[in-house]
């Protein structure tokens, strides 16, 4: 018989999820609240939905405290956000590069153009701070082909994580990186949902 997920309760909403959908926090040895997005830090755990209201809403009730049975530093909501924040951008920069390494990158207008044209790409980043227009035709040109659009990093960003100057758009060729990409930019726009609603 298959071994059931492990499920664990949100401290905000108290929904009972599967432990690997939720956002897991533990206590650093001064007792300062340390997302761990990977579920891999040693020491108890207490978990949160994906959402950044649920985030919120734990830390303005005090649900840190009351998880891990006592005082605790750094549970203030701004901090943690941002510290998530970090962390989710952090994982989805690492497989670009991963996937830029394994030759799996295009970028470039013009290529990545091409690139969507006559297919094979998998995924589409754009520069958050690129021009309506240009970010609109790209965007335009992904929906006719079916790929999926990432609005994240700016153009200075995403040329350094590929070692290059500005890059205002990229593409992620069709590949085993697109599923660990895609898995990564779902759990950020989960994570804000309700910002961008």
């Amino acid at each position: 018989m298959p071994k059931a997920n492990p499920q664990r309760s949100c401290l905000a909403c108290r929904e009972v999820k599967d432990k690997g959908s939720l956002l897991r926090f533990v206590l650093a040895p001064d007792r300062t609240v340390v997302p761990d997005l990977q579920q891999k830090l040693p020491g108890r755990g207490v978990y949160t939905c994906m959402k950044g209201s649920c985030l919120r809403l734990a830390a303005q009730k005090k649900q840190f405290s009351r998880g891990f049975k006592g005082e605790v530093l750094g549970a203030e909501a701004e901090s943690l956000t941002r510290q998530v924040t970090e962390k989710l951008e952090e994982r989805i920069a690492s497989y670009l590069c991963l996937a830029n390494k394994g030759g799996k990158i295009v970028s470039g207008s013009d290529q990545v153009m091409d690139k969507l044209k006559k297919g094979g790409a998998g995924l589409l980043f754009i520069a958050t701070d690129i021009s309506v227009d240009i970010g609109e035709k790209f965007r335009g040109v992904a929906r006719l082909k079916g790929v999926p659009c990432v609005a994240l990093f700016s153009k200075e960003r995403l040329g350094g994580l590929l070692g290059k100057e500005l890059r205002s758009v990229l593409a992620v060729s069709d590949s085993g990186f697109v599923g660990s990409i895609s898995l990564e930019t779902e759990k950020y726009r989960n994570f804000f949902e309700e910002e961008r609603k």
